[in-house]
């Protein structure tokens, strides 16, 4: 996490007003840390505002629509020219120079629908599973930070800053990379299949005696397939045709699964789980989000954080995904209100409490 002065925000999400409710999850995970200024980009002064605080800064991030952006002053053309080392971070939905680059996305747009994602999880005559908050909107945000530290080295190389570019769209069809090659190379059809149709049937979900259910991790099918046979007693799978090897199995996919079924309904969770350990058989729990949470790995893998708020309490939340061994990140507080450290800032800035009422007045802060 890089330090900032100060964070300039350009939102979109159709969340700008979460931070006036008590209490809204989704907005204190993205928020959390973060200083907010508001300011009215239709006001002259506001602007001036903005080029202040953009003098000292290393990165410009915005995920509005390049009309916006244009119409205030804050395209990356005008900004490079005053501002030739600054890194002009922006997020869109099809692009910055596309035809569709003022198309209004969001990742449910342009990530889930467009890019493939939410059909190559229906198989045929399935509903279509809804998309869950923020799933492409994450990767892009990951992606975007990314790509802005490149764009951050290049710049101590070079001395001058670049527009770095990172469109819902192709986040989505880059995480379906691999369907879409198949695709591209193949000339086919890449379509969604059920568990009984899977690839490799042994890489694909199940369910114990006592109802939990687990993912098997076989990726490698006939190196772990004597593992699975013997941790479940059905040796007798060794010298039976339909199950011989990949390539029968695979064309026999929905007997196999019938098959393993049947195995696994014989068997708790905890009594799968010591035979699978015991022949070291791949597997993981399939968990709801609020198994997720209690699930001792997840946590022993550092995926929740204490934050410390304003009254000396701490709330528990999920935490960024990288850690770093010679720079450890630290948890800095909970979101701000909207516009909560406007006046802070422009104080920062040099301006006093008559210049401050009088922006007010003249509506370039509220």
């Amino acid at each position: 996490m890089c330090p900032a002065k100060v964070n300039i925000e350009a939102n979109i999400s159709g969340c700008s007003h979460a931070s006036r409710l008590d209490i809204n999850p989704p907005f204190e995970l993205d928020n959390r840390g973060k200083r907010s200024v508001v300011l009215q980009l239709e006001n002259e002064e506001a602007r001036s505002i903005a080029y202040q605080l953009l003098e000292d800064a290393d990165v410009f991030v915005t995920n509005m629509r390049p009309r916006a952006l244009s119409r205030h002053g804050l395209d990356y053309e005008t900004l490079h020219e005053r501002f030739p080392r600054l890194v002009y971070g922006q997020v869109t939905g099809y692009g910055p120079h596309s035809e569709a680059r003022d198309t209004a996305a969001y990742d449910i747009g342009a990530f889930w629908s467009q890019a493939g994602v939410a059909m190559s999880l229906t198989p045929e005559g399935a509903e279509i599973p809804q998309q869950r908050g923020g799933m492409g909107d994450h990767m892009t945000g990951q992606g975007l930070a990314g790509a802005i530290c490149a764009a951050l080295l290049a710049r101590e190389r070079t001395g001058e800053g670049q527009h770095v570019s990172v469109p819902l769209v192709r986040v989505g069809m880059y995480m379906m990379g691999w369907d879409a090659m198949l695709s591209l190379r193949l000339g086919v059809p890449i379509v969604a299949y059920d568990r009984k149709h899977a690839v490799n049937p042994i890489i694909t979900s199940y369910k114990s005696g006592d109802g939990k259910r687990f993912w098997l991790l076989l990726l490698q099918a006939d190196r772990h397939w004597g593992d699975l046979c013997r941790s479940i007693g059905r040796e007798d799978f060794f010298t039976d045709e339909r199950f011989a090897d990949i390539q029968v199995r695979r064309g026999n996919g929905p007997q196999l699964v019938e098959e393993l079924d049947a195995e696994f309904a014989k068997k708790t969770m905890d009594e799968l789980t010591v035979a699978f350990a015991e022949h070291d058989v791949w597997w993981a729990p399939l968990n709801y989000i609020h198994e997720a949470i209690k699930d001792p790995m997840v946590r022993e893998a550092g995926a929740f954080v204490d934050v410390p708020g304003a009254d000396g309490e701490t709330t528990e939340m999920v935490a960024t995904p990288a850690d770093f061994s010679g720079t450890q990140w630290e948890v800095r507080g909970m979101p701000p209100e909207l516009g909560q450290h406007t006046e802070e800032v422009l104080l920062e800035l040099g301006y006093d409490w008559e210049q401050i009422a009088n922006l007010k007045e003249k509506g370039a802060i509220p």
